[in-house]
């Protein structure tokens, strides 16, 4: 997967190096080392924050989170997560609390991008109030299908070990067919499953059925959860209610996909002894990697369109 993966991401009929351009990474996790190398490889000026408790990374500068280090840089990439609503932002190789305060966030160069994943209230409001370009990776579409492939990979791993079946033979529910719920319905059906596939709009369950799954519309779960082994979530509102559990066998696996808090009364599965479990970040848990790849390939596209723009003008 993830060879086709890179070359996927890597297609490109010109590339023109980052030189000159000042990146800053702020704190995250494994996929943000796949996020330097790329940039490293096009020969940007990378600086690193809250990487501290990590050997030297050839290449980079190890600088602190201060308006001085913000101050003259050309972009700014966040942890996959943005922050929290105090402005903490994540950082698994330091040792020290990270806080994007406003002050810092008002010293960023109006022209400078600022890259998340995902962005909270916190950062959304504070870079228009400082006129900041807030880029979340995770909205956009091609990101998103690219990511759909580890998810999905992930997905079927944690079906692996939290069941004594095995994929092939067995009924799965997939509650949204997205640009993740897609991919886990194909990947599922290639698996040998029989793929129930849950959905809200006609246009969607005619390209179910098509695709040869079980199409129902959601407002019918009710009646089409009794036989199932796994269900998989994607729909980020509650959908696995009370009234839904209670019709499920207690055999059945819920692995929720959706972003917090999930889809699912995890409260009322677990009272009724079924196991429900919510699955975040599964990309940068299975395929840090690949998932760093795409998005350090998806950040320096969008750098170098920027760059060839001023150019031209």
């Amino acid at each position: 997967m993830s060879n086709l993966l890179v070359k996927v991401a890597e297609r490109t009929e010109h590339v023109e190096p980052l030189i000159g351009k000042k990146v800053v990474l702020i704190g995250g996790d494994k996929r943000q080392l796949e996020v330097i190398r790329v940039l490293l490889e096009l020969r940007a000026d990378v600086r690193i924050i809250g990487f501290d408790n990590l050997l030297p990374l050839d290449g980079t500068v190890i600088t602190s989170l201060s308006v001085e280090s913000l101050s003259q840089a050309d972009a700014v990439i966040l942890p996959i997560s943005g922050t929290d609503e105090y402005g903490k932002a994540e950082s698994v190789f330091s040792s020290e609390e990270l806080f994007l305060t406003e002050d810092l966030l008002a010293s960023i160069p109006k022209h400078a991008k600022v890259f998340t994943g995902i962005a909270n209230r916190y950062l959304r409001d504070l870079c228009k109030i400082h006129g900041l370009e807030l880029i979340e990776l995770f909205e956009r579409d091609d990101v998103a299908i690219y990511n759909s492939i580890p998810t999905a990979e992930g997905a079927v791993m944690l079906a692996i070990q939290h069941t004594d079946i095995t994929i092939h033979g067995s009924t799965c529910m997939v509650l949204g067919l997205g640009r993740i719920g897609m991919t886990l319905a194909r990947t599922l059906k290639v698996l040998g499953a029989g793929v129930k596939a849950g959905v809200n709009k006609p246009e969607v369950y005619a390209r179910a059925w098509e695709m040869g799954f079980n199409a129902f519309y959601t407002t019918d779960l009710k009646c089409q959860v009794n036989d199932v082994h796994i269900i998989f979530n994607t729909i980020p509102s509650l959908v696995i209610t009370q009234d839904i559990i209670a019709c499920i066998s207690k055999e059945t696996l819920i692995i929720d996909l959706a972003s917090r808090p999930g889809g699912t009364d995890f409260r009322f599965a677990e009272e009724h002894g079924i196991k429900a479990l919510l699955a975040l970040g599964l990309p940068g848990i299975v395929a840090p990697k690949t998932a760093g790849h795409i998005l350090g390939k998806t950040i320096t596209k969008l750098l170098l369109q920027e760059k060839q723009r001023l150019e031209y003008e």
